[in-house]
Parts: C-alpha cells; sequence; structure tokens
C-alpha cells in the first residue's frame, strides 16, 4: 500500500480546487450536453437523487432532461485513496442550486419537478481516477482525471 505524502496531499487539494470550478462552470453553461459527458466515462455510474445512470450516454440523458442551472459552491473536501500514483480522489461538495429561467444557462431544457428560481441545498460526491490516456505530468503537477462515480442529492 502506498503512503500518502503532505505533497500528495497538497496536488489532491488543488486538483479537488481546480475540478470542482471547472465542473460546475461546464455545468452551468450553455455547452453541457456536449461538454459534461467528456468527464465520464462508458463505466463511469452517476447517481441524481437516487436514480442511477451510467456512463456517458446515461450522463447526457441526465443532461437533456434538466432545466439551466447555477451552482454555487460553500464547501468542498477532498481525501486522496492510497494506492496508485497518483492517488484517486474522492471529494465532496456542497452548495446551493437554482433551476430554471433566471440563470444564465440555456433554459431551452424542458420544465422540471423543480420550483423554478428556489435554491437548494446540495451535496455532490465525487470518485476521481487517473486518467491512464492522459499524458503524464510532472512531479508535483495535478495528474488528469475522470468522474468513476457521481453521486448528486438534494439535502433540503
Amino acid at each position: 500500500m502506498t503512503t500518502l505524502t503532505n505533497k500528495d496531499i497538497e496536488i489532491a487539494m488543488r486538483a479537488a480546487d481546480q475540478f470542482q470550478k471547472m465542473f460546475y462552470a461546464t455545468y452551468d453553461s450553455s455547452g453541457r450536453i456536449e461538454e459534461l459527458p467528456k468527464l465520464y466515462r462508458p463505466n463511469s455510474s452517476l447517481s441524481w437523487n437516487g436514480k442511477p445512470y451510467q456512463g456517458v450516454e446515461g450522463v447526457r440523458n441526465l443532461l437533456t432532461k434538466m432545466p439551466a442551472s447555477k451552482h454555487e459552491v460553500q464547501s468542498y473536501d477532498c481525501h486522496p485513496i492510497p494506492g496508485g500514483q497518483p492517488p484517486s480522489l474522492l471529494i465532496v461538495v456542497s452548495g446551493t442550486v437554482v433551476h430554471g429561467k433566471n440563470t444564465q444557462a440555456n433554459s431551452s431544457a424542458p420544465p422540471s419537478k423543480v420550483i423554478d428560481d428556489q435554491p437548494r441545498v446540495f451535496s455532490q460526491t465525487f470518485m476521481l481516477v487517473p486518467d491512464p490516456d492522459a499524458t503524464k505530468t510532472a512531479a508535483g503537477e495535478v495528474a488528469k482525471y475522470y468522474i468513476t462515480a457521481d453521486t448528486y442529492r438534494f439535502v433540503g
């Protein structure tokens, strides 16, 4: 088993910071249906409020049903998982999200059962694993990851 060093934890936290900023900016953009699925692989799993979706196509199918959104991340935490170099990452994010026509994203999606324009608290947990197809990074650099598991849940 690989022991994590302080440097591993520092790199993991930088990766988590970059990931969560990029993920929610993409999720809230008008191009999300094309761009967000690129972060997943065919074997990735997503659970959205208890409903399972599988792989890139499952993510794309969910996004096409969702109204426009605006996420505000209030906190996140990252736990590097020992066993590989770079380590896999468990990232837990919490914040608020608004769905509906008054967001900045494309609102052409069909309406959902979520009350439009009302902020809701969410919690999202990601398991990121190093992308074996990505170019190797130099020591101290943030690795390229993809989402292997994703669980999204409204809290309130």
